[in-house]
């Protein structure tokens, strides 16, 4: 019997996989597809990546540098407000190579990672977990002391233990222009409902394009899409699109008697971009941390570890998100009062407030 089975092998499975590993427990670690594959997620995040990679796929990973961004309250050509920092901010890069990077330092810590291996069945027995399996050899059973939860927005898991879902699902749109671009800023419009659109220059990884909003506006994401892109004059050029669900606000528990939720799967994304990959990674090192497969009460210490670091985060990010809908003047307004050098973590809200912001400001 496995100590802990992980059901999903995305960043948050991944790390928690090799965080577990690493800490001696036996683990097992099912991808339904290519490691990967398809991609659904952006390829922008913070310099704390590299805290999580080992340092030689640095070089693989890395795409291009980002110092700032540019906000526009309307269409591609129309006035921007600049937000900035004279060293880079943030870091555009493979995302393919990194669900495959850090599956790979899982595997390298001992975890069992396997791919095209699809869970279809979750059962919580009094000491264990009994999982069905489809595998490319066929199906099979298997248990685990507890299970991890790291299967995204639909989580299986999530259905099976009968765990509530995220407060809210977007519906986001994502494409690729392959012409390369190594601009420095990336450019935000605040112009779809609930949420906005970017475009993220990657490098020799072309430029990324995306947008996503809120339910109510869920029959014209993808018209959109193609008004962003076609703004842009890269109408022709977009290759690789593909849809998919944000989920924004944890439930109230992500815990059952021996299953625990991580990552997209438990809502663990920042309510002002969409993003989890740090959100998730953090939480899957808090539940290598605090639980143990042999004591299911442990999962309690789980649940108020990953609160207690990103919850005031979480909750900031709401606030801010706000602002996405209010009228153009208050945006403008608001920005004007923040716009320049910025001394904020693009991931960690609670930075406006830091004495770095402020110094900014003050310049």
């Amino acid at each position: 019997m496995y100590d802990f089975a992980v059901v999903g092998v995305g960043p948050p499975g991944a790390r928690f996989a090799r965080r577990a590993a690493e800490e001696g427990y036996d683990v097992v670690a099912f991808e339904r597809g290519e490691l990967g594959k398809p991609l659904a997620c952006s390829g922008h995040v913070s310099l704390d990546i590299w805290e999580y990679v080992p340092e030689e796929a640095r070089e693989e990973l890395f795409q291009n540098d980002i110092y700032g961004a540019r906000f526009h309250t309307s269409g591609a050509d129309s006035e921007s407000h600049e937000f900035y920092t004279e060293t880079p901010i943030s870091n555009a890069v493979d995302r393919v190579e990194l669900d495959k990077t850090l599956a790979g330092a899982a595997a390298d810590a001992g975890a069992d990672v396997r791919e095209h291996h699809t869970v279809t069945g979750v059962t919580e027995r009094a000491g264990h977990v009994e999982l069905s399996v489809n595998g490319p050899d066929g199906a099979f059973e298997t248990e685990a002391r507890m299970v991890a939860g790291c299967d995204g927005p639909r989580s299986r898991v999530r259905d099976e233990l009968g765990l509530p879902e995220p407060e809210e699902f977007l519906h986001g749109v994502l494409a690729f222009d392959p012409e390369p671009d190594s601009q420095d800023f990336v450019d935000v419009h605040l112009t779809v409902p609930g949420f906005f659109a970017w475009r993220i220059p990657r490098g020799p990884g072309g430029v990324e394009y995306g947008l996503a909003a809120a339910p109510s506006a869920d029959g014209d994401v993808s018209a959109r899409f193609d008004d962003l892109v076609a703004d842009y004059g890269v109408a022709e050029r977009i290759e690789h699109r593909c849809s998919g669900l944000i989920p924004v606000g944890p439930a109230e528990s992500v815990t059952s008697t021996r299953g625990f939720l991580v990552g997209d799967a438990a809502g663990m994304t920042k309510p002002f971009t969409g993003g989890g990959i740090l959100y998730g990674m953090t939480a899957a090192d808090h539940a290598a941390a605090t639980i143990d497969p042999a004591n299911p009460r442990t999962l309690d210490d789980y649940e108020r570890a990953w609160r207690d670091d990103l919850e005031r985060e979480i909750r900031l990010g709401k606030l801010i998100r706000r602002g996405y809908d209010a009228p153009e003047a208050v945006q403008k307004l608001g920005m004007r009062v923040f716009e320049g050098e910025i001394g904020v973590h693009m991931d960690r809200p609670t930075s406006l407030f830091s004495a770095e912001q402020v110094r900014s400001m003050l310049r």
